[in-house]
């Protein structure tokens, strides 16, 4: 039986606030949320939409090794933008907030904690959210809002949810994370919708802000 539109993009607006809810207050190891949210978004799109992931904008076989060296770039660019450019903008108009980093407090001079986030941050960070925030949400809303400025509407929908998603971390964090977001989604949109681009660059800027945490300069 073919399921309407609009039925699928309300399935589709209830896994958006399932994933979120369920990676805060699921109460699962970390690695296992993860895995059980896109288990049930593959659900979704056997089922419900008849797609795969490729219509998430990800597929094994479109990884290309330029996604790597574009993606490590493009995170250093942006990185120097936070630090120099932003960071002392948000300083002065937020002078009183800080991003709360304790969550990170245990990599700290400890170099096999540092090395497991940076895992953590591989495979949840660039590997996960990029396949939720900037495959599954976006290319729902692209579903949704049909017509002359449906991508750019999705991708203001995508990262909004993506900076709040962000919310533990405080104000700063999720005025950086949706600036962030928009990034890896340009560099997506630049390279013909392939995700590998977004999930590199994503990982890449993780890679940078964690170090800097280990090394005492955050």
């Amino acid at each position: 039986m073919k399921i309407s539109a609009p039925v699928q993009h309300v399935i589709s607006l209830l896994l958006i606030a399932f994933g979120i809810l369920f990676m805060h207050f699921g109460g699962f190891p970390m690695f296992i949320s993860p895995a059980i949210i896109l288990t049930v978004i593959w659900l979704f799109l056997k089922f419900i939409s008849k797609e795969n992931f490729s219509a998430l904008l990800f597929s094994f076989t479109r990884f290309e090794l330029k996604a790597v060296w574009a993606g490590a770039a493009a995170a250093i660019v942006l990185a120097v933008f936070f630090q120099f450019l932003w960071g002392p903008l948000i300083d002065k108009i937020l002078p009183n907030e800080k991003i709360d980093l304790r969550a990170f407090d245990s990599i700290r001079g400890n170099i096999y904690n540092y090395i497991f986030i940076l895992l953590t941050a591989l495979l949840v960070g660039g590997f996960f959210e990029e396949i939720f925030f900037h495959g599954f949400i976006f290319t729902r809303f692209e579903k949704m809002f049909r017509g002359k400025y449906a991508v750019a509407i999705s991708v203001i929908l995508s990262n909004i949810i993506f900076g709040m998603y962000h919310y533990q971390m405080g104000v700063k964090e999720i005025f950086l994370a949706t600036i962030a977001g928009v990034a890896y989604h340009f560099l997506i949109l630049k390279f013909n919708r392939n995700l590998w681009y977004g999930l590199f660059f994503h990982s890449f800027f993780d890679f940078i802000g964690l170090t800097q945490i280990y090394l005492g300069y955050q």
